[in-house]
């Protein structure tokens, strides 16, 4: 309790300085605000940090982590003991001038003195005060200023009232004396001894966020105006019976991780394969936290590899969760049902979450939230920052509390499943950023399929790992090859976070030693380690005979029409892969008129809900055999598709034709070749692999499409021809055991791949390849969290100092994060005269108010369909199109919805587009002009 009477103007203060004005009908006391904040971090770190965040914390302050980590909640917002925020409420502020504090008027200038600073200034001052030592300050004071999500210069007030003169400092000291003597915390005799790395000083300020946006929800923390009220221990409480009510909680107990051997056996019920051994051995070898990189072809078992080796990793550094990052939403929601199974099998009760624009679509995921009884959870964005805390009457332990499902949380959550942009916005220069790293300190990330990441993207990889290194945070990257440039950039970035210096000597790391193969990086010591294993791989390597189709730039698709035509006269199985949409609908046209209903189209511009059913029907047809009579398999079929194809799509092809495209891309559509063992027709006995996109001529260079080489670079698909040349003429390719050879050989640097009459064509496009990448890199380092210039920055001051995004929504991240283009998704709806219906005619209502049923909204969301990448159009989009009347603020994902209504013939214009959508062959795309475009 606190008592004020007769105490001097520092102590009478204290009973009238507020923190709210209004927190559930009451004013709060500044005080009391600070004590229930400083409760709050308490239990974050008694139930929610990691055990190993909580050891580095700890290793910089002799064990007296906690008592800190509480002040430094308690001080959050210390800056409102100023005349710049208390003269913000004239009933309150009279208050205040009643005990002795007094202010002149202030100026506008004066007005905007933001508390932030000015709390950063006052623990500055005394800490200063106390004897602290000039390092440890200067770590401690951006935690305060950064308390709102933005950690920039600390300034000064061009008007000094607006800090506060006379009684004020002595006040504003008294403040923090007093949080810290409630706390039981000596200022003076606790205090860090080191400099925690700088990930982790990010790490701690998004801790102190999570629980400033705690106590900061005046439905549990209601308002105390009355000195008789505040107190430590009417604090705890209320931070108790909060956090009980949300139900929040961190990850796993390190007792509940397997120790033994066979984990692999031990939570998916199989024997382990030979890269599951080798990623298991790396991961008991490593001498401290790093970087696992697994490189094997699809079907290896890479997945459980990664898994496997999280949870030794995780047992040996202290990590409570995981956050596995996937290229698309498509290949996210299976790996989420997947992580479901495999953390069920550690702690039934662990919240994991599914972290993409959609998730509320997966029937997994709204299946479980369907079990509890929320009230106003906004999961897609909201203005309040602190979300909803309506009581939680049941619980389903696999899914998230409420609580985490707010805008910015996502990665708070454990174990979370979701697209890599959520780590590769943890790497952007964005406020509130440090919620993101608070999350994933404590965990061991994983990312699947980072071959696919351009160099644009690649930037923010590099900084992301950069980061991650910084923490000491496990990551395991899953690949089906590298080439060798990227592999060692990989492993450079994590490094420098490691050592905290950009200047490495790269030329240590070891060459690929077979296929599969697992490499690991640590610096123990702070001397860098490579570590590798290879592996016997589970299949036996398949001679691929190569053939090239030769087709000019301007041909249609007749020469592909009949080379499969002749190729499946006995029947069989042909998957055809083009590298662009315009060029696969056009392909397919054609093989319909010949084959009919044995033809199938697969594209990104397939509404969704179509997209999902075929997908899962040619999983079914194409698919692993179900059993020794391989009845599911159909006499023949055509799939045409385009780079969908290459990602988590376990397919089995008898006869396989794609465009031409750089070589690891060529070499993962390849894997769909032969997949599995089983009875193949008599002219497809043998896996043959026919190049076609590409026209070659004796004495010159080979020409492509436009859309090939718009998408990919004439630079590597020359390099890409060569090696399909040779292996054309000579015995084709042994696939994978080929593999690091064939990628390597396809990004290396030298022209004596090349024929000599490549030569010109091949400098012109290396040069113009290069002079890109440079643009393209210098575009994704503006966006930089910090970059590699900043390697060895002790403390977080100025971070936000330069240009910061507002990256508030996935798409603001993705335009961000993933460059070329913008693209925009649309929702397909047509008007039958006298209400809204989708394409389809499923009924929406006269103004759209038909999808409160989920029935409904569930058939609506299938014609999701994503637009081609043009500015214009996307521009258009923005400007032109939104959701339907009845989508009002109290349906979040609709209401931000943009709906393209669709004519009686399904189509619409729009941005100097026509865009007419076919059911069989999803979006068509035409300019006005009348050309066809679209990649």
């Amino acid at each position: 309790m606190l008592n004020t009477a007769g105490e001097s103007v520092e102590g009478r203060a204290l009973g009238v300085l507020w923190g709210k004005s209004d927190a559930n009908g009451r004013p709060n006391l500044l005080l009391q605000h600070l004590l229930d904040t400083a409760a709050v971090g308490e239990l974050v770190w008694d139930r929610y940090l990691s055990a190993g965040l909580r050891q580095k914390i700890d290793a910089c302050c002799n064990g007296a982590g906690r008592a800190l980590f509480a002040l430094f909640c308690g001080l959050h917002d210390v800056g409102k003991a100023t005349p710049a925020f208390q003269c913000k409420d004239p009933v309150l502020a009279e208050r205040v001038r009643q005990v002795g504090l007094s202010w002149a008027e202030l100026g506008r200038s004066g007005r905007q003195w933001h508390h932030t600073s000015a709390g950063a200034r006052i623990v500055k001052a005394v800490l200063q005060d106390v004897g602290w030592p000039r390092e440890a300050v200067d770590w401690v004071w951006p935690l305060v200023l950064g308390h709102h999500g933005l950690v920039r210069a600390l300034g000064t007030p061009r008007e000094l009232d607006a800090h506060g003169r006379g009684r004020w400092p002595a006040v504003q000291a008294h403040v923090v004396h007093t949080v810290a003597r409630e706390l039981g915390v000596e200022i003076a005799r606790v205090y860090p001894t080191s400099t925690p790395p700088r990930a982790i000083q990010l790490a701690i300020s998004g801790a102190v966020i999570m629980a400033d946006w705690l106590a900061s929800d005046e439905r549990n923390f209601g308002g105390i105006d009355q000195p008789s009220g505040v107190s430590i221990c009417a604090a705890r409480e209320r931070a108790r019976m909060a956090w009980s009510k949300l139900g929040l909680r961190g990850g796993w107990r390190p007792d509940q991780l397997y120790v033994g051997e066979d984990v692999v056996e031990a939570r998916f019920g199989v024997p382990a394969r030979g890269v599951q051994e080798a990623a298991l051995c790396l991961a008991r070898e490593m001498l401290a936290p790093g970087l696992m990189l697994v490189e094997a072809p699809m079907g290896e078992g890479k997945t459980k590899a990664a898994l496997a080796a999280a949870e030794v990793l995780a047992e040996r550094f202290g990590a409570d969760g995981i956050f596995i990052g996937m290229p698309t939403q498509a290949t996210s929601d299976p790996m989420y049902e997947q992580v479901l199974g495999w953390v069920r099998s550690i702690d039934p009760d662990v919240p994991v979450g599914l972290l993409h624009g959609k998730r509320q679509f997966n029937p997994t995921w709204r299946a479980l939230r369907k079990q509890l009884a929320f009230r106003g959870v906004d999961e897609f964005g909201c203005d309040d920052p602190y979300g909803s805390s309506s009581a939680v009457e049941a619980r389903s332990g696999s899914l998230p509390a409420e609580w985490f499902l707010g805008p910015k949380r996502g990665l708070l959550v454990p174990v979370t499943v979701g697209t890599v942009d959520q780590l590769l916005h943890a790497a952007t220069r964005t406020r509130h950023v440090m919620l993101r790293h608070a999350g994933l300190a404590g965990r061991v990330v994983i990312l699947d399929e980072v071959h696919a990441y351009d160099v644009y993207m690649s930037q923010f990889l590099f900084e992301g790992l950069r980061w991650l290194g910084d923490a000491g945070v496990p990551v395991v990257l899953l690949s089906a090859t590298l080439p060798p440039a990227m592999r060692a950039q990989l492993a450079r970035a994590y490094l420098q976070g490691r050592l905290a210096k950009r200047d490495l000597d790269d030329r240590v790391l070891p060459s690929l030693a077979g296929y599969p193969n697992v490499l690991s990086v640590c610096a123990p010591g702070g001397v860098p380690r490579y570590d590798q294993r290879s592996a016997a791989a589970w299949r036996d390597s398949l001679p691929v005979a190569v053939d090239v189709l030769h087709e000019e730039p301007e041909d249609g698709p007749e020469r592909v029409v009949e080379l499969v035509r002749d190729a499946l006269a006995d029947g069989g199985c042909a998957l055809v892969v083009r590298n662009t949409v315009a060029r696969a609908q056009e392909t397919y046209r054609v093989l319909r008129e010949e084959f009919g209903a044995d033809a199938v189209l697969l594209h990104g511009r397939i509404a969704i809900g179509e997209r999902a059913d075929r997908a899962e029907r040619l999983l079914g047809l194409l698919g692993p055999p179900v059993n020794d009579h391989d009845e599911a398999r159909p006499w023949r079929l055509v799939l045409v598709a385009t780079q969908v194809a290459e990602q988590s799509f376990d397919i089995d092809a008898d006869f396989l034709v794609s465009d031409l495209a750089p070589i690891d891309l060529l070499l993962q559509r390849a894997g769909r070749l032969h997949r599995h063992t089983r009875k193949r027709p008599p002219r497809l006995e043998r896996p043959r692999f026919v190049v076609a996109g590409v026209a070659y001529d004796d004495g010159r260079p080979p020409r492509f499409p436009v859309g090939s080489s718009a998408v990919y670079k004439d630079h590597l698909l020359l390099r890409s021809a060569a090696l399909v040349m040779a292996a054309a003429q000579g015995e084709g390719w042994s696939v994978p055991a080929q593999v690091p050879e064939l990628v390597s050989r396809g990004y290396a640097t030298d022209n004596g791949l090349l024929p000599a009459e490549w030569h010109g064509a091949a400098v012109k496009a290396e040069t113009a390849w290069l002079e890109e990448q440079s643009r393209r890199t210098a575009e994704a380092e503006e966006f930089l969290l910090a970059g590699e210039d900043q390697l060895g920055t002790p403390t977080l001051q100025a971070l936000h100092e330069r240009r910061t995004a507002d990256l508030s929504t996935d798409e603001a991240v993705a335009a961000v994060v993933r460059d070329g283009e913008p693209s925009a998704e649309v929702l397909l709806v047509r008007h039958d005269g006298r209400e809204y219906c989708t394409p389809d005619g499923t009924p929406l209502g006269i103004h759209g108010e038909a999808v409160s049923d989920d029935d409904v909204l569930d058939r609506l969301m299938r014609w999701t369909v994503r637009l081609p990448a043009d500015r214009k159009l996307t521009a258009a989009v923005e400007q032109e199109l939104g959701p339907l009347p009845a989508w009002g603020p109290e349906e979040p994902w609709l209401h931000r919805s943009r709906v393209l209504r669709l004519d009686d013939e399904w189509s619409a214009s729009l941005g100097g587009h026509i865009l007419r959508y076919d059911a069989d062959l999803g979006l068509l795309n035409r300019r006005q002009s009348g050309k066809s475009v679209g990649r």
